[in-house]
């Protein structure tokens, strides 16, 4: 292999890998001079001289002309007049003799090492430069084409082919992709696994639907209004606490848009995610009861110590409060940042079955796990998700399946019971 294919299949690949001229020079040089350290155990007498456009590489050795009995014929700067004048007649003591090496003078091993050496320089360079530019982008949106999906993530390309990744969990649960489609996610954090950076997308995180926002209302792009937490369900719902800096910008308002429309615009992108729009304020009792929307709360008591807060509502609010698979309330005690207990005030209770009730069928330690957490009465806990009672509670999910059991025999056996009684007394009747 001549220097001439060596350095143009080089620059080449350089440039198909977008590596600019000065880079590749650079490159270039520290190669050829490693070979040279390497033959010559010295570079610095060298002079390499490169053209990337033409594909040319020449090679001097500049050594000073000394008298062949001198000692200093043995450095490495220094040539016997004897032996520069094999290369030119007219040389004499105390002249340089500029010595051209050619590239096949290294021999065809070291020549094919440099080949190989250049190129793993330039993956080397190109991972390094996905890390650069990677990890300053982290929390900001980008745009790609889904490439290939797998079951636990998708490939994704952006608009220099560069690979991300989705992982299945930092996708939306309804989130359907196919090669070729095009779409938006927040950089989550930037990997490197044994030297190559692995970009890791997500549209799951707060971070996703925050910069939506802030791209589709000018307000908080422009610092008027500000986002002070975000809590999600990705694809069910969302809260976002939000704060004006102008008292004449409403800040909900200013969010959901007229007729919606600003925030239609986010909802549509997060697969029809529910968000709620919830008005920041220092006043922790009001932001509780905010956060809670659209249950309407009766009252509450905060203990600030253990984080926990008791609130109380009419019977028809506790679904409002708890709603769908636990969610609102699960949502609403991490935008507080306090553990929330729902309790129906205590004027219902006629209504229900108070747990203490099931002491014959129920272990002692189990109704006060559910206690703790503000489930009191039958219908309380059925109205809660088993999944989140294992969540808040030390109970295991065989034991809520079991709790759930007994508690609606129960209500079926008081159902059966009151309609007995209701034939019986309307036979009575007649």
């Amino acid at each position: 292999m001549n220097s001439n294919v060596l350095i143009e299949s080089f620059a080449e690949f350089a440039r198909s890998k977008n590596i600019d001229r000065p880079t590749m020079m650079s490159i270039l040089e520290e190669v050829f001079r490693t070979m040279i350290r390497k033959k010559y155990d010295d570079d610095s007498n060298f002079d390499v001289i490169l053209n990337v456009d033409k594909g040319d590489l020449e090679i001097y050795r500049n050594r000073e002309i000394v008298d062949d009995n001198s000692e200093d014929i043995w450095d490495l700067d220094k040539i016997p007049l004897a032996e520069a004048q094999k290369i030119e007649p007219d040389y004499e003591v105390g002249e340089s003799v500029a010595e051209e090496i050619k590239l096949e003078d290294f021999g065809r091993r070291a020549v094919l090492m440099a080949r190989q050496t250049l190129i793993q320089r330039v993956k080397d360079l190109e991972r390094d430069n996905l890390y650069q530019a990677y990890k300053d982008q982290v929390g900001e949106v980008v745009v790609g084409e889904v490439y290939q999906v797998w079951g636990r993530e998708a490939l994704i390309l952006d608009k220099d082919e560069n690979e991300l990744v989705l992982p299945k969990g930092e996708q939306i649960p309804k989130d359907r992709y196919r090669k070729g489609d095009t779409i938006r996610a927040v950089v989550h954090r930037v990997d490197v696994l044994n030297g190559t950076p692995k970009i890791i997308l997500s549209r799951a995180a707060p971070a996703f639907l925050e910069r939506l926002m802030e791209q589709e209302v000018p307000e908080i792009f422009d610092g008027l209004i500000t986002i002070k937490n975000i809590v999600r369900e990705p694809g069910e719902r969302a809260k976002v606490a939000v704060e004006s800096y102008d008292d004449r910008i409403d800040p909900v308002g200013a969010c959901v848009g007229m007729k919606g429309s600003r925030i239609h615009a986010v909802v549509r992108e997060l697969e029809n995610e529910n968000i709620d729009i919830i008005n920041y304020t220092d006043n922790l009792e009001l932001y509780i009861a905010r956060a809670l929307s659209p249950a309407k709360l009766t009252s509450m008591k905060i203990n600030e110590q253990t984080g926990r807060v008791s609130v109380f509502l009419k019977p028809d609010q506790v679904s409002l409060a708890i709603g769908r698979g636990g969610a609102n309330i699960k949502l609403a005690s991490r935008l507080v940042g306090m553990e929330i207990d729902v309790f129906r005030d205590a004027g219902d209770f006629e209504e229900d079955i108070a747990l203490d009730e099931f002491q014959d069928e129920i272990e002692g330690w189990i109704l006060d796990e559910l206690k703790k957490i503000g489930l009191d009465t039958g219908r309380a806990v059925l109205a809660v998700s088993k999944e989140d009672i294992v969540r808040r509670t030390e109970l295991e999910e065989e034991t809520v399946e079991e709790l759930f059991r007994v508690i609606r025999n129960e209500f079926e056996d008081n159902e059966s019971d009151s309609q007995e009684e209701e034939a019986q007394n309307s036979g009575g009747a007649q």
